[in-house]
């Protein structure tokens, strides 16, 4: 394991409100994450998650997809500006974009995503919903590598929240959202710290393959959560 002595640089993709955006930067102000967020990118110029960066000091791009005619020409213009920044690692926290193979490729390794699931149930979108329309008792979020298949990439650190009868969509992502912004800044430490790494198809932590049960917090009291 090599351990890192400075802090990393992120550069932080966002569509939406920025709520794991706002739980990064929390971490990072508390000192629990060695980074500096270099720039958060958004394709939405009406993304609330941009006045959350420009609040924080932090500088602030838009890229707007509706600016150009197919998914590769903006995935070039978009990694032209995040490489700009030169950032050691990027993290889609709520980006609404599915990625050509080539962009994610150049990241490859140093890509992080948040997905609202146990994966590898339920990829793509409406997770709440599907979770309720199966009568599954247990639902969940999950931080994975990101790699050209669509939420498919290796399980670094899941979450399980319990589906209790009565529960509606909303009432799930609450529970998701409590857990995602426990996690993510999480991950995102190991990695600054350079505790994690991928390797191949491998999760890596301290220089050993994770098994199923660091992978996997579960939502009870007494459940120990790796640090």
């Amino acid at each position: 394991m090599t351990e890192r002595t400075s802090p990393i640089g992120l550069v932080v993709l966002i569509s939406g409100n920025g709520s794991n955006l706002q739980a990064i930067i929390d971490a990072i102000a508390a000192g629990e994450i060695p980074a500096q967020i270099r720039a958060v990118i958004s394709n939405n110029p009406d993304a609330y998650g941009l006045e959350r960066a420009r609040r924080a000091g932090i500088p602030v791009e838009v890229v707007d997809h509706r600016d150009f005619p197919d998914r590769e020409s903006y995935d070039r213009a978009l990694q032209a500006v995040i490489d700009r920044y030169r950032p050691d690692l990027v993290v889609l926290a709520g980006f609404m974009r599915i990625l050509t193979p080539a962009f994610v490729e150049h990241y490859a390794g140093r890509m992080l995503n948040i997905h609202p699931s146990l994966l590898p149930r339920y990829q793509g979108l409406d997770t709440h919903r599907r979770v309720l329309e199966a009568g599954d008792s247990v639902h969940g979020v999950s931080v994975h590598f990101v790699t050209p298949e669509l939420d498919s990439g290796p399980v670094v650190l899941q979450a399980e929240v319990p589906v209790e009868p009565g529960d509606t969509e909303d009432d799930l992502a609450r529970k998701v959202h409590a857990e995602e912004h426990v996690i993510y800044p999480r991950v995102i430490r190991w990695f600054a710290e350079g505790r994690l790494k991928l390797d191949g198809d491998r999760v890596l932590l301290d220089g050993q393959p994770m098994s199923d049960r660091q992978r996997r917090i579960r939502l009870e009291p007494s459940a120990a959560r790796p640090d």
